[in-house]
This record gives C-alpha cells, structure tokens and sequence, in this order.
C-alpha cells in the first residue's frame, strides 16, 4: 500500500471544526473534534454489538496470508442471528428488522482516523458517519438508531476524509440485512438459500499483499484490479440445489462497474434494488451495477441437472472509461489486467466471471416466484414540495480534479443551493457540466481531459433513499445501447449510475432529521480527490 500523510490529513480535516456548534444543533465538541463517546440512556437498545475496526492477516489467494484492515464484531444484546460472521476479510453481516433500536459501539484500533457509515439507512446526521466524526486509534463513538428502512439489502463501510478509497480497498466494508413484515408474508427463499455476494476487484504483489499504486491518470480513471474476489474468495463457486434462491448483490468495488448477466443467456429476474424490494419482479437481459449500488436477483435452478453449471458473468459494454482497453485478464503495465487512460474507445471488451453456481443436488420442493412483492408509493413531481424548484448536481472538472456544483468537498460548508427545508420531497437533477471539462468527445473518440467526459459517476446521497423520475441521454445510440437495458428505474435507491451524456432525474425526501448529509460520486478515488458536497437539511 503507498504511503500516505495521515497526521497532516488528519490536521486539515479536524482544524476548521471548532465553529460546528454554533451551525448545528446537538453537537459536543471534545478536543476540538466532535465525539458521540457514551450511550444514551434514553434510548433503549434492542440490539447492541461492539464493533471494532482492526488489523489482521487472512487467507484470500493459495499462499502467504494477506494483511487487510478488517472490521470484527461481538453481539452484546439481542438475538443470535443479529450477527453472522464472514470468513476472510469482510466485516460481519448485520441483520436487523424494521421497528428495532440498535446501538454499535465502534472502536477504532488502526493507526490512522477512521469513521464508519452506515450506507443506505435512514439515520440521524450525528450517525450517519459523516467524515468530521472521525476517531483516533483507541477512541470509541456510539452508533445508535430505530431502524426506518424497509427490507432489504444495505451495506457498511469507511467514510474517512481522504481515506475511503484505501480504508475500504484494504477491507473495511460489510453487509447490512433488515427485514419487516411484509417480507416476511413472501416467503421468499431464506436460511441457506438467502445468498450474499459482494463483488470487488483487488491487486496483488507476488507474496499476495494488496497493491494499491496509482498514477494522475489512474486516479483520475478509479482504481481497477486484476482479480476479482466474490465475499473476499477468488475463484468462487457456490453449490445449489435444483430450488430458488435469493441473491443479494453488492457492487463493493472502488470504481469497477459490473455488466451483470447469466453465462447461458437466461433473463436475469431483479427483485429488490438498493435498499428495498421491488413492486413486482422485473426480468432484464442484464443488470448495470455500478460503485455501492445493489441488486437483488431470484435465480431458479430448478430443472438444471446435477453436475452443471451455471456462472454470473460481466459482459462487455462500451462507455465508461473505466473499463478502457479489456477486461480483467488482459494486462498493461506489469500487471494482470490494468487498463490505461489514453488507449481510445472507452469499452469493457471482454467478459469476466463473477461467481460460478454448481449444481450438486437434486430436490423436488422450490418456492414460485411471487407475481407481486411489496407495495410502493410512486412518487412523481406532484409530491414534490416546490414544483417549480429543481436542485442540481452537475458533475464537472476544474484543475484535474471532479466536484461537484463547481466545488469540490469542504468539511462543514454548504452552499446557498445545498440547502434543503426539513421534511420536504424535493426534486433533483444529475447533469455533466461539459463546460467545466476542458471540451468534449463523443462516441469514444479523443483524448486528454475531453476523456474524462467519457467517465460514468454513481452518484450517492446520504439519508433517505430517492426513486429515478427519468434518464435522458443526450448521445443515444452507439455505446449507450450497450447499457441501457440494464437500470432498474422503478425502486427505491440510494446511488445512482449516471453514464457519460446523460441527466438524471430523482425525486428524494428529506424527512425526520436535520444537518449535514453527504451527496457524492461513489467511485471512491473520486470521493477522496475531492467529488463530495454536503446537504444541510434545516
């Protein structure tokens, strides 16, 4: 891993703090940072779990161990199955249901300043895991939240200043589970048959130690391994039973975009998006899923015969700069599969397998597939508080660097247009700004920084999840055609894949807590290189 300036990181991001009392309300400023540091006896936990963000040496490739960041964890109060241990690298999965009170004491036993968000739950600012609540090694802050989200499938992860891209690449990163009543009248596929699959790409040394070098253009582009790891295993193969299953996808790459499809042309069935189920199941030919986003699949392999297989594939596309010149096994550099910045088309042009599925046993139960899921209130721009108001994010590029609304992050400041009333519905819109980019390329052709028009962003914002009112692409044909039967524009969603040429419309409540809320690119070096504003929600 490359060196990094923490203690100076550490000095810029914590110096300018010491007015945050006076903008928002509630907070307790210790040492010049803000520390949540003890429980609140009001607030009576149903679940309480001790998590604790570490080192350790885990078994990833044949071979010598290899050195991570690791997130471990111990049920303190409530049910056993509030916690599920992962081997390898990853941080245990979180299991709750809806209507629960959940405090997590977080203890940060790394070197350098970390700070943990709780990526896609709707929590108050103060438990969110905005970077300013960043912990020193040796520090505690206690998470406590009622859990508001409907079922579904959420994740945690780093959200340290300037640090998310490698805290997250080294392993800081897990599961989040809820469930709620409604769910739970499907009978959907559970127990064994409920599967999570984090997909991440990573680099190795030859003693298998994770590698994490980058030149301007790499950064510029978002980190991209040689391997990739499926629940922190390279070369995964999962055994079934001729039955359904439930598989809960998350995208936990820091830039890599996925073309999620069967390796036998079978439609792939979504049944829940980022943070919740879907109304009914959708059936697409592949799913786009890009930095953070998550997708819930019904794979059926009922009739298959004992012995096969059948893999989860990305396909090729074309469009995103970050998949330039090949796919995971064709390299440059050195290495097994870097791609470089300037090698023209912007394209994936080779598949690469995700997970394989292996037949191993026959049985003669399996449960149907429902024709309906969980009821959903489509929002349109008649629930939007202010009709006649639209918030931007324009994505845009000034001096080598990404930001957002033409600035880049500042720790605690907001602009006249990022403030948002207090439990409101607001309508926004996600744009490139092609005038902040130096120029521009269309269809792929072209260089310098007119590349970086060619690059796709995720957009994430914090709190509340939004439903996609629209998708207008201003480039049709060509490349877009490669991706664009794969959104799923129907459910909830925190995080939203915007292609190079393409507004976005969202339509997002901002309801039951006030402050700072983050909205950013979740392609992680971009986060870190400064493509982050705040919200204040007032």
């Amino acid at each position: 891993m490359t060196n990094i300036n923490f203690k100076r990181r550490q000095f810029l991001q914590y110096a300018a703090l010491g007015t945050l009392s006076t903008v928002i309300p509630g907070f307790a400023i210790a040492e010049n940072r803000i520390i949540n540091k003890t429980p609140n006896s009001a607030f009576n936990a149903d679940i309480e779990i001790a998590l604790t963000a570490q080192t350790a040496d885990v078994p990833i490739l044949p071979g010598a161990h290899t050195h991570v960041f690791k997130y471990t964890g111990k049920l303190l109060k409530g049910p056993q199955t509030a916690l599920k241990e992962l081997p390898g690298y990853l941080g245990p999965i979180l299991n709750f249901e809806q209507g629960q009170k959940v405090r997590i004491f977080f203890h940060n036993q790394l070197t350098e300043p970390c700070v943990t968000h709780w990526h896609g739950m709707h929590v108050p600012q103060m438990m969110d895991g905005h970077p300013m609540y960043a912990i020193h090694q040796g520090e505690q802050y206690v998470y406590e939240f009622e859990v508001k989200n409907p079922a579904g499938t959420n994740w945690y992860h780093s959200h340290t200043h300037e640090l998310t891209a490698t805290q997250v690449y080294q392993g800081l990163a897990g599961l989040i589970t809820i469930t709620d009543e409604a769910e739970r009248k499907l009978d959907l596929p559970g127990g064994e048959y409920d599967i999570p699959l984090v997909i991440q790409d990573r680099s190795f040394t030859h003693g298998n130690q994770l590698r994490y070098l980058m030149n301007m253009h790499q950064r510029m582009r978002g980190f991209l391994g040689d391997t990739l790891l499926v629940n922190g295993q390279s070369d995964h193969t999962i055994p079934v039973k001729t039955r359904a299953y439930r598989l809960r996808i998350l995208n936990g790459s820091n830039s890599r975009i996925y073309k999620l499809a069967w390796s036998d042309g079978t439609p792939v069935t979504a049944i829940g998006t980022d943070g919740a189920l879907l109304a009914k199941p959708e059936t697409l030919p592949y799913v786009m899923l890009g930095p953070a986003e998550r997708v819930e699949l019904w794979a059926d392999f009922s009739g298959r015969k004992p012995g096969s297989e059948l893999t989860l594939q990305s396909l090729p596309y074309q469009g995103s700069a970050a998949h330039m010149g090949g796919g995971m096994g064709r390299g440059m550099h050195g290495g097994r599969g870097g791609m470089g910045m300037m090698d023209g088309a912007a394209s994936q042009s080779d598949k690469d397998t995700i997970v394989r599925f292996s037949v191993t046993e026959q049985v003669s139960d399996s449960p149907k597939l429902p024709d309906t899921l969980v009821p959903i209130h489509r929002l349109t721009v008649k629930d939007v508080s202010d009709p006649n108001s639209v918030v931007p994010i324009t994505i845009g590029m000034r001096h080598m660097a990404f930001n957002l609304n033409g600035r880049t992050f500042e720790m605690q400041n907001y602009m006249e247009r990022e403030k948002i009333p207090v439990n409101t519905v607001q309508r926004i819109k996600i744009f490139h700004d092609n005038r902040a980019m130096g120029g521009g390329m269309r269809g792929g052709r072209g260089g310098g920084m007119g590349m970086m028009m060619t690059l796709p962003h995720p957009i994430h914002i914090h709190g509340q999840q939004f439903q996609i009112l629209s998708r207008k692409q201003n480039n049709p044909g060509g490349a877009y055609d490669t991706v664009k039967d794969g959104f799923i524009n129907s459910g909830w969603k925190d995080t939203v894949l915007v292609m190079p040429g393409e507004e976005v419309e969202i339509i997002k409540p901002f309801k039951d807590y006030t402050g700072l809320f983050l909205y950013h690119c979740h392609n992680l070096e971009h986060e870190d290189m400064g493509m982050m504003r705040n919200f204040f929600v007032s």
